[in-house]
């Protein structure tokens, strides 16, 4: 009776009558939400000093929120570019680098990390039940962000107000 019961509503299931466009979305019409707003085009003062064109790069009216934001809320946009380092960061990169760097950085830190990974994956079960064991296999690396900020405030460098710590150890 149940399973004469489960195919007849199957059955009815299946006849509905509904619209379909709502599984497949295909129009002809744009997509409003896929439409991004350019900036207005604005004739410059020299056409001598405009940057050569690149391939594949940004174009000067594509529209930028990031920047934007960041203008808007009083910063420097061109902070934003990746690859620019910032004078004021001058001395810490060379003091970082005083040791030297090596170029394949990168790729050494995620082989080692892989090797990590793979001697500290779990316990069997850990395993089978696709258990996180991130935080465990990583435990003895992580740094206790209230000893270390009450080690730099004894040793008299200047740090940030940081929350209290939950555990209530100072």
């Amino acid at each position: 009776m149940r399973i004469a019961a489960v195919a007849a509503l199957a059955a009815l299931v299946g006849c509905t009558g509904g619209d379909p466009k709502l599984m497949n979305i295909s129009t002809t019409t744009p997509d409003e939400f896929g439409v991004l707003p350019n900036k207005p085009l604005q004739a410059p003062a020299n056409y001598t000093t405009l940057p050569a064109p690149t391939p594949g790069g940004a174009n000067l009216v594509d529209p930028t929120p990031e920047a934007d934001a960041v203008a808007a809320l009083g910063g420097n946009p061109d902070r934003l570019t990746r690859g620019t380092i910032h004078p004021g960061e001058q001395g810490l990169l060379a003091y970082t680098a005083r040791y030297g760097v090596p170029a394949d950085i990168r790729t050494t830190l995620a082989a080692e990390d892989l090797a990590w990974r793979k001697a500290n994956n779990g316990r069997l079960l850990e395993r089978m039940f696709n258990v996180n064991v991130y935080h465990d296999s990583y435990k003895r690396m992580a740094l206790d962000q209230h000893l270390e900020l009450q080690r730099l405030r004894r040793m008299g460098v200047w740090t940030p107000s940081a929350p209290p710590d939950p555990e209530g150890r100072f």
